[in-house]
């Protein structure tokens, strides 16, 4: 589909988010090399020290070296090394995390499902929403919608459930059923004039378009991150999702949240879908479910999907899904443990607390030259870096700025990521006011350095 825009710098969205441009491309001598973490602070194989502002890979949200997760981790493998959910059997480690989860969990579920990363749970939701079509006798209905710049993984299924080209290219990817609608980033793509409500309802209605051309017997289920991350970390406009809902609600399609990057805490709620008013039929989580310590991710279903599920396995003889490492009980005990501190330490009050101060500080670099919009909620934001501020002109080539930015951020003490010529900061959950101060001040210096190059090389507009 075209992409939406109003002007010459609304460029294909193939050309604005094509990274994985990164810092290995600008680095000569090799990979930046990280022997030991502590806290929000990482150390390279030379002992400097960085504070680590992308939590790992939007993950690590109790930061380095939490010594409760490692005796968590140390019992459990002493206790059961090993334990498995196949041929009715199942231990109980996977059942009290499944239950915690559930209690959890934003709007009723019904079941859970382990996996061990968020690509494997998003692909497993592709699985699961076919069987259960099938099992309710709906086999045309099959179609999945994701969206133009959404990230849900890089298996074969949730790589062609994401939505940016560089996950498809060369892979021969997507395969069929998987359909992408419009990328619901206002600064890139609101037309002049338009108000965010009014870009979200041609959004809703573009989505709506899309179903009906397809033909809504055909078309079984939506699949969102409350917030874009690897995408560009990008918020929904106001009322996108009340006017998505009503769409998908109106032709009988599911809602699956992935809450891979969203989950526990980071948008100031226990889930993203708390924060916009998601009510999905599926959820898929991972990343800071054990605070990346070890491999985990989940995929919660509601009683419906999991009674009609149930029926169909029962006239199969067996439910044909599953993963050796599916619930594995190490990884479940450090992922309940995690879960403990994230409630005794009020996490999530944490994040609230000091969420504002981060979004003035990020925001206070939309007065940048550099910096064409500042966004996030939360504890999760980004820069955008353009050419020009007026026309949001883009730099040429895309991902040049942003990498210099990185190595410069690296140089003061600071890792980020840049996705293309986005600046995406998303630091463990425990950060602390002052530490965020410091991470912004080691940001605002990279900054200062790449204004001072962009002049030296004449890419100022």
């Amino acid at each position: 589909m075209a992409p939406l825009g109003n002007s010459a710098a609304s460029r294909d969205i193939d050309s604005l988010i094509h990274p994985y441009t990164n810092l290995h491309k600008h680095r000569s001598e090799g990979p930046l090399i990280i022997n030991k973490g502590r806290g929000i602070y990482v150390y390279d194989d030379d002992g400097k020290e960085y504070i680590e502002g992308l939590a790992g890979l939007w993950c690590t949200a109790l930061g380095y070296g939490n010594e409760r997760l490692v005796e968590a981790a140390t019992d459990a493998m002493r206790t059961l090394s090993f334990g498995h959910s196949f041929n009715h059997k199942s231990h109980r480690y996977a059942i009290d995390l499944a239950e915690k989860l559930l209690s959890l969990a934003p709007v009723p579920m019904s079941k859970v499902f382990f996996t061990n990363s968020g690509s494997e749970a998003n692909d497993t939701v592709v699985k699961l929403v076919w069987y259960y079509m099938n099992a309710i006798g709906k086999p045309e209905k099959k179609k999945i919608i994701a969206r133009t710049r959404g990230y849900h993984g890089v298996t074969v299924a949730s790589a062609s459930l994401t939505g940016l080209p560089y996950v498809h290219q060369d892979f021969d990817l997507p395969i069929a059923n998987i359909l992408h609608t419009d990328c619901p980033h206002y600064y890139r793509f609101g037309r002049d004039g338009e108000s965010e409500e009014e870009f979200a309802t041609r959004l809703a209605e573009s989505l709506e378009q899309l179903i009906l051309s397809e033909g809504p017997e055909t078309v079984a289920a939506l699949i969102a991150e409350p917030v874009m991350g690897a995408g560009g970390v990008i918020p929904p406009p106001k009322t996108y999702f009340e006017k998505i809902q009503a769409v998908l609600k109106k032709h009988d399609v599911l809602l699956i949240a992935d809450e891979v990057i969203c989950g526990f805490g980071r948008t100031g709620n226990w889930f993203g879908t708390e924060t916009y008013g998601l009510k999905p039929d599926m959820m898929t989580v991972a990343k800071a479910l054990s605070s990346a310590y070890l491999p985990i991710a989940a995929v919660m279903i509601s009683e419906p999907i999991y009674q009609a599920m149930l029926s169909e396995s029962e006239k199969i003889g067996t439910f044909g899904h599953g993963y050796t490492y599916s619930g594995h009980p190490v990884s479940c005990a450090v992922a309940l443990e995690a879960l403990r501190i994230y409630q005794e330490t009020d996490i999530v009050g944490h994040v609230r607390a000091l969420a504002p101060h981060f979004q003035e500080r990020l925001r206070s670099f939309a007065a940048h030259p550099l910096v064409g919009e500042a966004r996030g909620v939360g504890l999760i934001g980004a820069l955008e870096l353009v050419r020009d501020k007026a026309s949001k002109t883009p730099f040429d080539p895309i991902g040049r700025i942003g990498g210099y930015v990185g190595q410069r951020t690296e140089a003061h003490g600071l890792i980020i990521r840049n996705l293309g010529d986005t600046i995406a900061i998303c630091p463990p959950l425990v950060i602390t006011r002052t530490e965020l101060d410091a991470l912004f001040d080691r940001l605002d210096s990279a900054l200062a350095d790449a204004s001072q190059w962009v002049e030296d090389e004449g890419l100022a507009a």
